[in-house]
């Protein structure tokens, strides 16, 4: 297992219907603050969408994207919790 120090530094839970739940900043080490994740009501219940970015196109482009399967689930879990604990 992957053992990254992820820390979400600001959650902001939104009102409403719509399936978007919250945004949230995660700090990376101490190096990096990744901004604008989301977490997201599917069909199969909460998970956690990277940033992205609407292109000239009109189709949306991650900007962030984890290398691994392990990340990305260590990435969703810290997120979730922390969703849930507020």
């Amino acid at each position: 297992m992957v053992n990254l120090s992820i820390e979400v530094k600001q959650l902001h839970k939104l009102d409403g219907e719509g399936k978007l739940r919250a945004f949230a900043d995660v700090a990376i080490a101490d190096l990096f603050l990744v901004k604008g994740l989301r977490i997201v009501d599917g069909k199969k219940g909460l998970f956690v969408g990277m940033p992205r970015r609407q292109g000239k196109d009109g189709q949306w482009y991650q900007t962030v994207l984890p290398l691994s399967e392990e990340v990305k689930s260590q990435l969703n879990d810290l997120v979730l919790q922390a969703y849930q604990e507020q």
